[in-house]
């Protein structure tokens, strides 16, 4: 009779204890942490949080923009690059990389690297690049091809047209620049 009535009183107890009972708790707050950090602050807020690895419970690595497109001119797509990872490869860790949330995570990325053009001489330049890195990602998703791959295949019939007028559009940008004599002739 004694047995029931311990176990009665342990298996809320074990039930509380066992990690099953709060790991809801800590994937929502690892969420919540995820998109603070991804939409709500500043890009540099970010990078500091990076460097910190600010919490460490979430995925800080990054191949910054190793396989994007060409940037001959260093436009500083960096930052933005760590951020777009940091959404990608947290999300897929959680289990929440729709296409819908996909598409925010490319959006901001967009957003980020509009915000690192603002002071750049080639402004006009710098922004279409990032519409071709904008499409890149939206193009290629989830698995990055190398960056020889998308320039062997930026004239291939199975591009989609905006990723072609995004290049066309950065082409003359590019030219445009040049002439006023924001880039160098390369």
């Amino acid at each position: 009779m004694k047995f029931p009535t311990i176990t009665a009183f342990l298996l809320p107890a074990v039930a509380m204890a066992s990690p099953l009972g709060t790991g809801g708790t800590v994937v929502k707050r690892q969420t919540a942490v995820t998109d603070q950090i991804l939409f709500s602050i500043s890009l540099s807020a970010f990078i500091t949080r990076r460097n910190a690895r600010d919490p460490p419970s979430l995925d800080w690595s990054s191949d910054s923009c190793s396989t994007s497109p060409d940037n001959p001119f260093g436009f500083p797509f960096d930052p933005a690059c760590q951020r777009h990872d940091f959404g990608y490869r947290n999300y897929k860790d959680q289990g929440r990389f729709s296409d819908a949330n996909k598409l925010r995570i490319d959006d901001k990325f967009k957003s980020d690297m509009y915000g690192q053009c603002a002071g750049e001489s080639a402004q006009g330049a710098c922004e279409a690049l990032a519409n071709v890195y904008y499409q890149a990602v939206r193009w290629f998703g989830r698995e990055a091809p190398a960056a020889a791959d998308m320039a062997a295949e930026a004239d291939s019939e199975e591009m989609p047209a905006e990723y072609k007028e995004a290049v066309a559009a950065y082409e003359a940008e590019v030219k445009k620049a040049q002439e006023e004599g924001q880039l160098p002739q390369l």
